[in-house]
């Protein structure tokens, strides 16, 4: 197959250290959750969720921009960029969530939104028997009422003190660490699949490798095809 192919000839420009240690975190990637940003009003807020995203795993970030368009801060992110799948959804006509919302569901992905009402499901509570797609939204209101309405499940961290909110990036991270670690101790298949893993390290590979689009284009041409659209 020529997609294993060039992923071997990518991989013989990495060092032997960055080989392993791309096929250890692989191991540990999950598309099972996958995070969704509606709207978020602060690039650093965004970036620091991607970056979370990555350290715990988590593949797959979707960000949709009707109000606000997404940008990346360099420094907060650190480089996380590089390392999962940012999917936009930024139709100028509007109604991003909506096909944000549209997309995940045809994936057989379940809708959780974060909320603040006591009356939702606390964090930990959260059933992971499904791949779920964890929604959060703008850093004043909140999730917009489309996806309030769209969703299977609300979910909330319990709070203890006055301020009862907590940052956006620091709910993220919250929401993520305890959904990893219950991860981790269950029996869900919550790994990739053989093809995700291929189609996840040839994304790594070329942003890793110096002129990977260049050494991907001739590997190509010699093999009588063309890259993928």
């Amino acid at each position: 197959m020529v997609e294993d192919a060039l992923i071997e000839h990518l991989l013989q420009f990495v060092t032997p250290e960055k080989r392993s240690r791309m096929e250890s975190v692989l191991a540990r990637r999950t598309s099972h959750v996958q995070v969704v940003l509606e709207d978020i009003f602060q690039p650093h807020n965004a970036s620091a969720v991607m970056r979370s995203c990555e350290c715990f795993g988590i593949q797959h970030l979707h960000v949709v921009e009707d109000r606000y368009p997404y940008s990346l801060n360099r420094e907060v992110a650190m480089g996380a960029s590089n390392w999962i799948n940012l999917h936009r959804y930024r139709d100028p006509g509007h109604g991003n969530s909506l096909a944000c919302i549209r997309h995940l569901k045809s994936r057989g992905l379940r809708l959780v939104a974060t909320c603040l009402s006591a009356d939702d499901i606390p964090m930990e509570e959260l059933p992971l028997d499904r791949p779920l797609a964890l929604w959060f939204g703008t850093e004043e209101d909140g999730l917009s009422e489309t996806v309030l309405e769209a969703a299977d499940l609300k979910v909330r961290i319990p709070m203890y003190g006055f301020t009862q909110s907590f940052n956006l990036s620091v709910c993220a991270a919250i929401c993520l660490h305890d959904i990893r670690r219950r991860l981790m101790e269950s029996t869900v298949p919550w790994a990739l699949s053989a093809e995700e893993k291929r189609s996840v390290l040839r994304l790594w590979l070329g942003n890793a490798v110096r002129n990977a689009g260049i050494i991907e284009r001739t590997f190509l041409l010699r093999h009588d095809t063309s890259p993928d659209p």
